[in-house]
């Protein structure tokens, strides 16, 4: 395993995107109709050399994988509903209605907690649910607060300068973030 030393001394990786999230589940047929009737994904086509009982589906850019295991209990820790925590892990969506969301999820009889984050005057609100396996779902209005770099190439390359060390190498996903980032700040601001 590398070191924090060490792992500074590469580039990331060359990703793209999150491609999809895999998941357990006791019952495909049961997680698939959560999945198409709560959450709005499709069922798509998947690799026929597949030798297990799945699904998978997509929507919003994001696939999810479904991987029927019903002894799922014996290798995870939902065995009984846990509480819906918003610390818990989760998978998150944006959407354009977060009281359109909470009506919807009443109409279905489905429990949900809500939270609201606000920081610099922008304020995000947030409903939490699981899935029939018990999974955290999180619908919110999330690009209500701005996503903004700790850090940026450009400025660690001006700290280096500063401090007569080594330049810092800007990988291209940095680069790419920043460019975006600041086009998403152009627009805006017009």
């Amino acid at each position: 395993m590398l070191d924090s030393v060490e792992a500074n001394n590469f580039e990331a990786l060359p990703l793209l995107s999150l491609n999809h999230v895999s998941l357990l589940c006791r019952s495909v047929w049961d997680s698939v109709r959560f999945y198409e009737d709560v959450l709005g994904f499709v069922s798509i086509k998947r690799p026929s050399s597949f030798k297990f009982n799945g699904a998978w589906l997509y929507n919003y850019g994001i696939g999810i994988h479904l991987i029927e295991n019903p002894s799922v209990d014996d290798f995870d820790t939902i065995v009984e509903p846990r509480p819906i925590n918003p610390k818990d892990n989760h998978i998150s969506f944006q959407c354009t209605d977060v009281g359109l969301v909470m009506r919807r999820l009443q109409d279905m009889g489905m429990k949900y907690v809500t939270a609201v984050v606000e920081d610099q005057g922008n304020r995000v609100d947030q409903v939490f649910f699981h899935d029939p396996d018990g999974y955290m779902v999180e619908l919110c209005n999330c690009e209500n607060i701005p996503i903004i770099p700790l850090s940026s190439c450009s400025f660690k390359q001006r700290l280096s300068s500063f401090y007569k060390s080594a330049p810092a190498k800007c990988g291209f996903m940095e680069n790419a973030m920043m460019e975006s980032l600041s086009m998403e700040m152009l627009n805006i601001s017009f």
